[in-house]
């Protein structure tokens, strides 16, 4: 009853720029943490960016200075801002949100399908 859908990810040369889009639909009550995650072939997932419904944000070492998480509530929806793009950030990216759905007011983590980014020249 909940689906996150994800848009923006594509082939960018180095030191370019996307931005990811992931937008709840559904039986949603309220929606708390949003976070980006990234998992490489034979790697963990592991989070990128995170930012709670109050604006605090939180990154990987990683991305600091060049990724930026936003979020809009009226929208249910959140962003992912990803400037000077290195070949290091390919990999399959997810957005994740812990929300309450209005069925049954469960609390839980919600997934979306994954988007590619492919940063080479």
């Amino acid at each position: 009853q909940v689906q996150l859908v994800e848009s923006g990810g594509g082939l960018v040369q180095p030191g370019g720029s996307l931005r990811l889009s992931c937008a709840a639909s559904g039986s949603i009550f309220r929606i708390y943490d949003m976070g980006w995650y990234r998992q490489a072939p034979g790697k963990q997932r592991e989070l990128v960016a995170n930012i709670t419904r109050d604006g605090i944000t939180n990154y990987a070492d990683s991305v600091k200075g060049r990724f930026t998480i936003s979020r809009d509530n009226n929208k249910n929806t959140v962003y992912l801002q990803m400037n000077s793009l290195k070949p290091e950030d390919t990999t399959v990216y997810y957005c994740c949100m812990d929300l309450i759905s209005t069925f049954g007011f469960t609390r839980r983590k919600y997934w979306g399908q994954g988007t590619q980014v492919t940063v080479s020249s």
